[in-house]
């Protein structure tokens, strides 16, 4: 299958193009928020999608969601794509609408009305794209922490070899960042909020502390009929660890397995994998995981990158911004990997690098053991 159509919300802002100009730029896309430090008087770097302008989907959260799943099926219709009768939709999300359901557990809850309490709802967004649109095939959430995103490709990827569908939108979304939730994930030691993200935010570099927390909501238009397409879904994989709601099993084994599984769904040996798109928090658990991996599944040969210092860390939606940067790459001949700033890996990529046409495996690693690869490669 391959991927038609791209749609995006960020920290950068609403739209596709605004996330590639983002990215390429090299800057962070997370700010200095007020209340967003470990003492709430004070402020913390965060990558938090802002207000945008009014449309349907009534919040924040679903106003971008339907604006990624708009923007992707425009971008898609652009390109060639003329939708099938049998149009899935896949929904990669975890804590959704956090802040209204904030609203909802407070004294305004008592004056919600209808339409304000079925906006809570995790069907409802969706719902408002499939009617937006016409989309009549089968619907589906997924839930895998940070590896929804990867692991919506792959319920895709099902749907189709079953013959459920003629083609599927992708959505995932997480604008879940609350200073509360922030504060939550520093107290643990993942997320840094107290400097830039490119200063606490360093996979495969010396002195990396962990992620900046970001917000996103991106679409993906995935067919397997006519289309200029900018790259296309070669195989994945995904298991589960079985040993820790947040840590990652010391030995990397189940990681080690999950790549090997994608490769051979995708057909390919590790070999012909080019390019890393790394999980890439920053953390020295993900290091050491994605280093061994590496090393043990890929001989060190492909060069690595993870776009977290630049966009953040958008938990569900992590998956998805980075294949949707990674499939943007291939249209356009670009990596936009961040710049290094401290003594990396040797095959870490510095900076924006022209791409060529290998093949790119993009790993996430979910908290509760979520494990998911899948295999790109440039359009046929």
């Amino acid at each position: 299958m391959s991927i038609a159509g791209i749609g995006a919300v960020t920290g950068y802002g609403w739209g596709r193009e605004t996330l590639w100009d983002g990215l390429l730029g090299g800057t962070s896309a997370a700010r200095f928020e007020p209340g967003y430090g470990m003492d709430p008087a004070t402020g913390g770097w965060a990558a938090l999608v802002p207000d945008g302008e009014p449309g349907p989907g009534g919040t924040r959260y679903g106003r971008a969601m339907f604006a990624a799943a708009a923007e992707a099926v425009a971008d898609a219709r652009e390109r060639g794509w003329r939708p099938g009768p049998r149009v899935g939709l896949v929904h990669a999300a975890v804590l959704g609408d956090v802040r209204h359901w904030q609203t909802f557990s407070g004294p305004a809850g008592d004056g919600f009305g209808g339409r304000d309490f079925l906006r809570l709802l995790p069907s409802t967004p969706v719902s408002v794209i499939g009617q937006e649109f016409g989309f009549t095939g089968p619907v589906a959430g997924i839930s895998a922490a940070c590896s929804s995103g990867n692991v919506a490709l792959i319920q895709a990827k099902l749907w189709f070899a079953a013959g459920l569908v003629d083609d599927v939108v992708c959505v995932a979304s997480d604008l879940s960042a609350t200073p509360e939730l922030v504060r939550q994930f520093a107290a643990l030691g993942a997320a840094v909020v107290e400097v830039e993200s490119l200063q606490g935010c360093r996979p495969f570099q010396e002195g990396s502390r962990g992620f900046s927390v970001g917000e996103a909501a991106v679409a993906l238009v995935l067919t397997r009929g006519p289309a200029r397409a900018y790259a296309t879904v070669r195989g994945g994989a995904m298991n589960n660890e079985a040993y820790h709601v947040v840590s990652v099993e010391p030995g990397h084994d189940r990681i080690v397995d999950c790549a090997r599984q994608a490769l051979a769904d995708a057909g390919v040996a590790a070999t012909d994998i080019d390019y890393l798109n790394a999980h890439g928090t920053g953390t020295a658990q993900c290091d050491r995981a994605e280093r061994d991996l590496l090393s043990r599944v890929f001989d060190d040969r492909p060069a690595v990158y993870s776009l977290k210092p630049l966009v953040g860390h958008c938990q569900a939606a992590s998956g998805a911004v980075e294949l949707a940067a990674a499939a943007l790459g291939y249209d356009r001949g670009i990596i936009p990997a961040p710049p290094i700033v401290a003594p990396a890996h040797p095959r870490l990529l510095d900076g924006v690098t022209p791409a060529g046409p290998g093949l790119t495996a993009k790993l996430s690693l979910g908290m509760g053991g979520n494990n998911s690869m899948v295999v790109l490669g440039p359009a046929a």
